[in-house]
């Protein structure tokens, strides 16, 4: 005879005397994403079957998304290597919504970095929109009003046919979304990569400021303290999201996903933004929390958990759209624009205030309790009752086994000077004009603003520098010019060959990059995208990655403040490049003394410097990728030589030395000329001579190796001494290669090869550069037109 199954009806009302008293009632734990062994532990745990509820909070709670449970092992590391010095202006670390760091002046910031991938590729708009939407009120939770975003981006090939459903989509849900909300989009990176075909990366950035005193931690405290849950209706957009779609590999023949990506609306979020921010301001909540991935279940679990430890809730006061939903399918639900938050009932009349000036809805949900159970009911009858730290934080904690791919040996044996690839390298004066030409019209080197055009980069008035600048500029404080920049960067080439190496390669550049921009740096966010952790080999991939970052932040003494891991990037068996995005959060005293990274009209005949050594790098460089040559090894990493050169660039930029400044990455010094010409059109002369003579390198390697640890800069000759005084004291490299050459508008680059100099005309460059995307995806507005019909 077969074990009875539990019936619609029963799974809709299944109480915790039902299960008591059906044991062996069988539920559908596989189809929500739970495995035999973890289904086995919550009946140890609970000494009975679990409730349909109980099974649905602890399956999405359980979730690779959710619970970190194949990433806590190697993620210790960021703890574990923490300084003393490196904690000095860290308020809030790992473990709660988004870290917080001290500015000065009594204020704080709070930045963090998360990933809405496969809803993306599933549902392009509203899966961006939402992991905009999600990320910032991460932020909100903090107690920190929201003050811009950023979004690193992958698709997959640009000709692929797929490529022209999502990333319009994306794009036009990042516009659409963050537009909304009045917050500036001020950087981040559009990457196209084939192996990003069917798993594209939408992460999302947000960055908030507040005062010291208006810091809000996720706890339920004050026994007696009421629980509330304000915000959007709860609906059955986004049930599972979290289990279902970020916690396993994409397969063909499984049905369709599109319920599972939640519905976002900007504008009901803005409002709740202003509605926090005066309850924060009043003193009108103990503890709060967004809910995000698995809903309901999060927030009434991570709330008693981290609190007085208990927690009573009447699920039937939860508002809902959708009133077939059943109890199970509201703790799953991850209805936008919501929030959860505990008041003491002497400020609930006041909080009741504050909700009907703003016209949001809420209902209170239930109150802390002492007893160390979550219990919630429906309709009176128990549905729910768990120790909610078995649900919000003592998880499975796998420690999956990994090994190094048996084919990295061969890969990084294929240099690229070694490969057909590397042969035939272009020579002559006229050869490298065109390769630079050629470099800057690939799809990752070229213009992007048909993509940032979609996003406000200046609204709310406190952007300072924005894209293309190397890093994203915002003032904190009108009235002192404080501020903060912000990079994200990730090269998944570098990674692929050395994960180790190609972690800190990523940390080094977003590092160099605020400090391009003369802030200085101090915090770190990461969002770690990899492909199924049940790969032994990528699971490596992941441990040396986060090995990597671990000591690089120790190095650089930047702690990682929070983050995201994302797993299970990958369709039918292929999984992504290692792709660990970095952001690192950087301070400015004044903005106004502020870097850009071009040459400026009114800077005729600056010197332009280039700091740092060139050596023959070219594995996993743009150039090789433009010949479809991928091995070797990448740039060797030198992360004192880094700190060196952010200490120069941001002494130089706050003395007043520098007026562009560009670091040298992708591409090379050829990008980083042919960029900072770009960026207002103003042309330079300059020879590669030099460093040929003193790197010992050939005039093509010269022009398109990426060695790290670089940068160049354009200052007055007047500055000249005092600049090279100022690197000469430090021991670092610092050549003088050219001029700006505002008059002309061309680029002129000589050097010892046949035909002596090469012109590249800016106006012609930047007609071909700025082609590339919308040639693909025509103009803005047929492409908003087709997002429009697809929605």
């Amino acid at each position: 005879m077969s074990e009875p199954t539990v019936t619609d009806k029963e799974f809709n009302i299944d109480t915790v005397e039902h299960a008591s008293t059906t044991p062996d009632t069988d539920l559908p734990w596989a189809a929500l994403g739970l495995k035999s062994d973890e289904y086995d532990r919550i009946v140890t745990i609970l000494g009975r079957r679990p409730t349909a509820a109980e099974l649905a909070m602890y399956s999405v709670m359980w979730s690779e998304h959710c619970s970190y449970k194949s990433s806590k092992v190697h993620l210790r590391q960021f703890g574990e290597k923490v300084t003393e010095e490196m904690k000095k202006d860290l308020m809030v670390g790992i473990g709660e919504n988004a870290g917080v760091t001290n500015l000065g002046d009594g204020w704080a910031v709070t930045f963090k970095i998360e990933s809405h991938n496969h809803p993306s590729f599933v549902e392009p708009y509203q899966g961006a929109a939402t992991g905009v939407g999600g990320i910032v009120r991460d932020i909100i939770s903090m107690g920190a009003r929201p003050v811009a975003v950023m979004d690193p981006l992958r698709f997959g090939d640009i000709d692929h046919p797929d490529t022209l459903r999502v990333l319009p989509g994306v794009v036009s849900g990042i516009g659409g979304y963050g537009n909304s909300l009045g917050l500036p989009n001020i950087g981040g990176e559009v990457v196209f990569d084939s192996v990003y075909q069917d798993n594209p990366l939408v992460n999302a950035l947000a960055v908030g400021v507040m005062r010291h005193e208006d810091i809000r931690l996720a706890n339920a405290s004050g026994v007696g303290n009421k629980v509330v849950l304000f915000g959007a209706r709860t609906g059955g957009d986004g049930i599972g999201g979290a289990s279902v779609l970020a916690s396993e590999s994409f397969d063909d023949s499984k049905p369709s996903k599109r319920p599972a990506v939640q519905v976002g609306d900007p504008f009901a979020e803005k409002v709740l933004i202003e509605c926090c921010l005066e309850l924060f301001h009043a003193e009108l909540v103990e503890g709060i929390q967004d809910l995000g991935a698995a809903g309901i279940s999060c927030a009434t679990s991570e709330l008693a958990s981290n609190g007085e430890g208990g927690m009573h809730v009447e699920l039937t006061n939860v508002l809902l759209r959708d009133p077939s939903l059943t109890p199970g399918e509201i703790l799953m639900s991850e209805s936008q624009e919501r929030m959860m938050a505990v008041v003491t009932p002497a400020n609930a009349a006041e909080f009741e205030r504050v909700m009907a000036k703003w016209e949001v809805e809420y209902s209170w949900l239930g109150e802390v309790t002492d007893t160390g159970r979550l219990i919630i009911e429906w309709d009176g009858e128990t549905i729910v009752d768990v120790d909610p730290r078995t649900v919000a934080h003592d998880g499975p904690v796998y420690e999956r086994p990994y090994h190094r791919p048996s084919w990295q040996d061969s890969l990084q044996a294929d240099t690229f000077r070694s490969s057909s690839a590397g042969q035939d390298l272009p020579q002559t004066a006229q050869e490298l004009g065109g390769a630079v030409v050629d470099l800057m019209t690939s799809p990752n080197m070229a213009d992007v603003s048909w993509i940032t055009d979609q996003f406000d980069r200046f609204v709310g008035g406190n952007t300072a520098l924005s894209q293309p600048d190397d890093a994203g500029v915002i003032r904190v404080d009108e009235e002192t010019g404080l501020g903060v920049a912000l990079s994200t960067d990730a090269n998944a080439r570098y990674a692929y060959l050395d994960p180790y190496t190609g972690a800190q390669l990523a940390l080094a550049e977003s590092y160099r990059n605020v400090a391009t921009s003369g802030a200085i740096p101090m915090a770190v966010s990461d969002c770690l995208n990899f492909g199924s952790p049940e790969d032994p080999e990528v699971m490596w991939q992941f441990a040396e990655a986060v090995r990597g970052l671990a000591d690089g932040c120790q190095e650089l003494g930047v702690p990682v403040t929070g983050g995201n891991v994302s797993l299970y990037n990958q369709t039918a068996g292929r999984a992504i490049h290692p792709t660990p995005v970095v952001g690192v959060l950087g301070k400015f005293d004044d903005v106004g003394r502020r870097t850009p990274s071009g040459f400026e009209r009114w800077a005729d005949g600056q010197a332009i410097y280039l700091l740092g050594t060139t050596a023959d790098e070219l594995d996993g460089s743009e150039f090789a990728r433009g010949r479809d040559h991928l091995g070797g090894l990448p740039p060797k990493v030198d992360l004192q030589a880094e700190k060196m050169l952010g200490e120069i660039l941001i002494n130089a930029s706050r003395d007043g030395m520098i007026d562009a400044a560009h670091d040298l990455s992708e591409g090379g010094l050829a990008a980083g000329l042919a960029e900072m010409g770009l960026r207002f059109g103003v042309g330079a002369r300059v020879a590669v001579d030099g460093i040929c003579e003193r790197d010992g390198v050939d005039p093509f390697t010269a022009l398109f190796s990426e060695s790290q640890a670089r940068a160049l800069v354009a200052l007055p000759r007047s500055e000249e001494l005092r600049f090279t005084d100022m690197t000469s004291a430090r021991g670092f490299a610092a050549l003088r290669i050219g001029v700006v050459d505002a008059s002309s508008g061309d680029l002129e680059v000589a050097g010892p090869y046949e035909g002596g100099s090469f012109t590249l005309g800016l106006d012609e460059l930047r007609e071909a550069w700025s082609a590339v995307i919308p040639s693909r995806f025509g103009t803005l507005g047929e492409a908003t037109e087709a997002v429009r019909q697809e929605k």
